[in-house]
């Protein structure tokens, strides 16, 4: 038995009910909080320094082979309420279709383009208008992966702290510095900083392999309908297509930047910049027991 400072088994509480409405933006808004929920994604904000509020947990709904216990002890450890629910209320709260029994509420994460640190040869993304919550989340896993210094987020279509952002990064919005800002001010920095603007397009002669990827580079990816806007294709320093070999003429957003980012990595790995780490060791059942992405 886990112990716990509540035990809620009414679906009709009032704190179960603020949760259900923390999936609409403006309850989160107005609150300033965010939900995160399943293990891997509450595991990767603890891990970053993240420090959730509260935290509610169902025992019945745990995966088999997983740490939930030390996890919900790590909540507990920097302040978390840790609440215990019965199947039926968490499932009420759950926007997961597989709950996996932890669900935690904290704060929004809230960066300006000031706080960020860029180091030489910075890699950035900046997502224009990104109008759907997966691929906003998976460019932020893709950013992870790619070692990304920043995110910018610029005149936003998509809540940054819709839950299925946080569920479709797999909790990477807690690993890469994520700021949210208009795009004029966006572009003053980057120019501010000599940054090269990298734009793709499929009315330019060169590939993305074509260009140098290794110095201050800002990656900006458009809306899914429309692409970029016309200030950003103007201010464009690097204009590249991604060869189209077949019958499709574009690919979907996160896609698309996930190629753009690992050719830049490349670049990087060749020119010394970045080291490429060992395999990862298998070191117990907790990302290996979770399921598959949904």
């Amino acid at each position: 038995m886990i112990p716990a400072s509540l035990v809620i088994s009414s679906t009709a509480n009032p704190r179960i009910k603020t949760v259900v409405k923390l999936r609409q933006r403006p309850h989160r808004d107005e609150l300033g909080l965010m939900l995160i929920e399943g293990y891997r994604e509450l595991k990767r904000a603890l891990d970053n320094g993240y420090r959730p509020h509260e935290l509610f947990f169902c025992e019945a709904c745990f995966l088999k082979g997983t740490g939930e216990p030390a996890l919900i002890e790590r909540c507990r450890a920097c302040g978390a309420e840790i609440i215990s629910c019965t199947q039926a209320v968490f499932e009420k709260m759950a926007y997961r279709e597989r709950p996996e029994g932890l669900l935690a509420v904290g704060p929004q994460l809230r960066r300006t383009l000031a706080d960020l640190n860029l180091p030489p040869h910075a890699l950035v993304i900046v997502a224009e208008a990104i109008e759907k919550p997966g691929n906003l989340g998976t460019i932020l896993r893709s950013a992870d992966a790619a070692g990304v210094h920043a995110v910018i987020v610029c005149d936003r279509c998509t809540d940054l702290h819709n839950p299925n952002v946080v569920r479709a990064s797999t909790g990477m919005i807690f690993s890469v510095p994520v700021v949210e800002s208009d795009g004029e001010t966006t572009l003053k920095f980057l120019r501010e900083r000599k940054f090269s603007i990298l734009a793709a397009t499929p009315h330019t002669d060169k590939l993305h392999t074509d260009v140098n990827l290794t110095g201050n580079v800002a990656l900006v990816v458009g809306t899914e309908q429309y692409g970029l806007s016309d200030r950003w294709m103007k201010a464009s320093d690097l204009r590249v297509r991604i060869p189209m070999l077949g019958q499709a003429d574009s690919l979907n957003v996160s896609a698309a930047t996930t190629i753009l980012l690992f050719e830049a990595v490349r670049q990087r790995i060749a020119a010394g910049l970045v080291h490429v780490p060992p395999p990862h060791e298998n070191t117990g059942p907790t990302d290996a027991a979770l399921p598959a992405d949904e």
